[in-house]
């Protein structure tokens, strides 16, 4: 195997059958083990490849998992209303956040929308500076399955800077 082979390309197949794999366990697991993993996943990367590079693949992560997550659990929607009711019931019944939009401009492709009790951040201590950069690509992706249009994702408010809901701004992309 070279460096450049690729041995886990990302197929929604490799989230296994749960019910099989846990009969006993089943799908929940407590959100500390999820951040064990998250941080110290970014740790090792980071100190690898350096904090940009690590944002930018936390970023693309949550593209590919935003894209096959509207594929495999949310599907097409032709209204933006039945959209984004859907994506706001399964993130609540799957345990990643309360999810509410602020505002939306779909003809200027300009929202600003909230994640409340966000899996990644939500009761974290105050840090220098947001986290939740796998949630800017998630979302991202998200918007463009659905709308057919390129957006990009900043956080602008986190809970790890002091904020008590996760604020994102989404703007898409001409070209």
């Amino acid at each position: 195997m070279t460096d450049t082979a690729r041995r886990y390309e990302f197929n929604w197949g490799l989230l296994g059958d749960i019910e099989a794999g846990r009969p006993s366990l089943g799908p929940m697991m407590r959100i500390e083990v999820y951040r064990l993993m998250q941080f110290s996943l970014r740790d090792a990367i980071e100190r690898r490849c350096g904090t940009q590079d690590t944002d930018l693949i936390f970023y693309e992560a949550g593209r590919l998992a935003g894209i096959e997550f509207y594929r495999n659990v949310l599907g097409p929607s032709k209204k933006f209303e039945t959209f984004v009711g859907e994506l706001q019931r399964v993130m609540r019944e799957m345990g990643i956040g309360v999810l509410a939009i602020e505002k939306a401009d779909l003809a200027a492709g300009q929202l600003t929308l909230t994640v409340s009790e966000d899996l990644d951040c939500s009761g974290l201590p105050k840090l220098d500076s947001a986290i939740c950069v796998f949630d800017e690509g998630f979302i991202a992706a998200l918007l463009e399955s659905f709308s057919g249009r390129r957006f990009r994702v900043d956080e602008i408010d986190c809970w790890s800077t002091g904020a008590r809901t996760c604020r994102f701004q989404a703007q898409a992309i001409e070209g």
